[in-house]
């Protein structure tokens, strides 16, 4: 780690001459980017408790980093990929040659991975492998944490099974419930340490993949919001309902539905939908073929005072997803104080209570979403103000980042220190 990283770990609050503490390296295929804040406060929020962190990731975020936090744990985080095929390639030599017997579990899995996750691939994360124990050994790192079960966990496993730190993973789902064959569930449940899922949702789909023995290694900590930040939420707009939807243009998140649903509603509405992806030029064809040009706003990514700044000018977050884990935009709305439209999958209906802290409509259903934004659009303000306060107080009890955090260490704290 150079010197300029180094002075950038040490301000975010890591001692690193501290022999006493827990040391976990964070391992994530590409960090840090604007939608996965949510790890960038989890980390924060550990070192609050006292664990020394180093960040991983196979490679950065090519896009540009509109926070300045981001842009501070990229100044802290090790690249893997840029020491170089020529390091990787030697990493991988070395430890093939002390455990041989690894390459059972590479074959394995290329096997049933499936495109884009054959053998080769395997193999490429396996010199990852070689190259993030190396840099564990030099760090002292003494256990390792992926987020999302997919290719950070092949990396992180491959460690273990080359000698290294045993390891632990975060799984938020969709991705992982789609195709956990492909992507070895059954075997990283069994050769982790435990396991995480960010709702009892996400912990019923894991336990699928894994024999009944290993559920009690399987633990729900929810992604955490930072309460201070949500201390005195705006008070509701004045005029017309006012939505924003807030996510990357990928196609789970049911952007399209949306709006064909808003071009069914009957009352004014207006959106604002914050992000950007893949499916972007073609959301931009929809809204103009729907001829919703002057009540649908595209601003692209915000930073997240961009981000609460949205949500204040809006009166209700709308979320037409078609598959989820538990969205992190979700819990910042409703601490803002301010309902939800959202579909009944995955984690959701454990945060939101329908008719309470908003309306939870069934996913693909453009219709049902209308009538429920036609409901938002004439329910009374003092009611929409009372399903703001509810929300608020369930996202705050329950999202709590130093809450979680403390749920985390503790796990951390209980695995061998070698």
């Amino acid at each position: 780690m150079d010197s300029e990283k180094r002075q950038v770990v040490a301000e975010s609050g890591t001692d690193m001459h501290n022999s006493t503490a827990v040391t976990v390296g964070y391992v994530v295929n590409t960090y840090p980017r604007p939608s996965q804040t949510f790890i960038r406060r989890e980390i924060r929020a550990l070192e609050a408790q006292g664990l020394r962190v180093r960040r991983f990731a196979m490679r950065a975020d090519g896009a540009a980093l509109p926070d300045q936090a981001d842009r501070e744990e990229k100044m802290a985080t090790e690249y893997i990929l840029a020491h170089g095929a020529a390091a990787l390639g030697n990493a991988l030599l070395r430890n093939l040659a002390r455990a041989p017997q690894v390459l059972a579990s590479v074959l394995r899995a290329g096997r049933q991975g499936g495109p884009g996750r054959g053998v080769l691939r395997q193999m490429i994360y396996l010199a990852e492998a070689a190259m993030l124990k190396r840099l564990c050994e030099d760090q002292g790192v003494t256990h390792l944490h992926a987020h999302f079960g997919t290719n950070s966990t092949d990396v992180v496993r491959y460690v273990k099974l080359l000698g290294g730190p045993g390891y632990s993973f975060t799984v938020h789902g969709p991705e992982e419930f789609d195709r956990p064959q492909g992507l070895s569930l059954g075997d990283k449940l069994a050769d982790c340490r435990f396991a995480v899922a960010v709702s009892s949702f996400g912990r019923s789909q894991l336990s699928r993949w894994t024999d009944a023995a290993n559920w009690d290694r399987i633990h729900v900590v929810h992604c955490g919001i930072e309460p201070r930040l949500f201390a005195a939420p705006a008070p509701l707009p004045e005029g017309p309902l006012r939505l924003v939807a807030i996510g990357r243009f990928a196609e789970q998140k049911g952007w399209h539905l949306l709006i064909d649903a808003l071009s069914r509603a009957t009352q004014p509405v207006e959106l604002t939908l914050v992000g950007d992806g893949p499916m972007g030029p073609s959301l931009r064809q929809a809204v103009a073929e729907a001829g919703l040009q002057d009540r649908v706003h595209l601003p692209g990514w915000l930073n997240e005072e961009g981000v609460r700044a949205a949500i204040a000018n809006s009166h209700a977050l709308v979320l037409p997803s078609f598959a989820e884990g538990l969205p992190v935009v979700l819990m910042e709305a409703m601490a803002s104080a301010r309902p939800a439209i959202a579909t009944y999958i995955a984690g959701i209906p454990e945060l939101m209570q329908d008719g309470k802290t908003g309306w939870l409509v069934p996913a693909g259903d453009a219709q049902a979403l209308a009538d429920a934004i036609d409901a938002a659009a004439t329910t009374p303000r003092d009611e929409l103000i009372a399903m703001g306060r509810a929300a608020r107080a369930r996202a705050l009890t329950r999202h709590d980042v130093g809450i979680e955090a403390a749920k985390l260490a503790d796990l951390f704290r209980a695995q061998p220190q070698r």
